[in-house]
């Protein structure tokens, strides 16, 4: 195979960008240009690839953040869009851009991590990332009416609505105190835009967007987008229905007289994690959903 050529944070570079859409569409069935156009795509998400002749063949992306890990602040890099075109697969690409990711960034961030499907759980442990067992949280809840307070159904189609949702998710607190993130506006948007776009509601009651799903008897909450602390009955008793007996979230709850049973996370993907000098990754959290590359 030829030598091919390194490239990176190259966004605004349209033919480049174009190449990377193509690939990622092949790979995962997702384009990212309405989410670059929209002007989400923003500097802390930076891809790694190898070109031939003009065409993205493999890639790894970072994504730039800040981890809130019991109210302490530490510097995070989550690793995300690792992905080769089929003609290029099992020649080492991957790995390449691993070892240039972690010669740019190892020395400068507290954890750096990611998210792997079953497929490739022996890959990572040669870069020194090791798997951590994620926790889910629930409660049980008594049914009762749903509440009379006003909720409103957004709608990503509508630039006002996405205008709207973006003040919100800039603006945010984080989800958890006990473990949540900052910095991670363009992720949200990503997944406001391509997984979420049928589930976000804004509760005027609390001032925030709440995402959610209802399953039956279950309510799954993925994220409350608010720009202040939020009360979780009020919003659960506007949310819920009649029918709802079980909610399941999608985060760390850390809400005040709330508590919440955890049991181990069994999802699609496993998260490994890196660990930098006498950091150590909180035991027995959920990292928040949509802050998931």
């Amino acid at each position: 195979m030829k030598k091919l050529q390194f490239i990176k944070d190259y966004k605004h570079i349209e033919n480049y960008r174009n190449s990377f859409n193509e690939l990622a569409t092949k790979v995962f069935g997702i384009n990212f240009e309405s989410w670059y156009q929209k002007g989400y795509w923003n500097n802390r998400y930076i891809p790694f690839s190898f070109i031939d002749e003009e065409q993205v063949v493999a890639n790894v992306s970072v994504n730039e953040l800040i981890f809130v890990i019991n109210g302490e602040k530490k510097k995070a890099l989550q690793i995300g869009t690792v992905m080769t075109h089929p003609e290029y697969r099992n020649k080492g690409l991957s790995a390449r851009l691993m070892n240039k990711v972690l010669d740019e960034y190892e020395d400068k961030y507290d954890f750096i991590y990611l998210f792997a499907n079953e497929s490739v759980l022996d890959f990572y442990p040669k870069f020194g990332f090791k798997s951590v067992d994620e926790y889910q949280y629930s409660i049980d809840l008594i049914p009762s009416k749903s509440g009379h307070a006003a909720i409103r159904k957004l709608n990503c189609d509508h630039d006002e609505d996405l205008t709207f949702i973006y003040q919100y998710v800039t603006n945010r607190i984080p989800v958890s105190k006990v473990f949540g993130t900052e910095n991670t506006d363009s992720i949200v948007m990503f997944h406001c835009m391509y997984v979420f776009r049928h589930d976000l509601y804004y509760l005027e009651c609390e001032d925030a967007i709440v995402i959610f799903k209802k399953n039956h008897h279950q309510l799954d909450v993925f994220d409350i987008i608010s720009e202040k602390e939020i009360d979780i009955n009020e919003i659960l008793s506007t949310i819920a229905d009649e029918d709802t007996n079980k909610v399941v979230f999608h985060y760390t709850p850390d809400y005040d007289g709330v508590y919440a049973e955890k049991t181990i996370y069994h999802g699609d993907d496993v998260l490994f994690v890196r660990e930098h000098g006498t950091n150590h990754f909180p035991l027995q959290v959920k990292h928040p959903l949509t802050s998931q590359a």
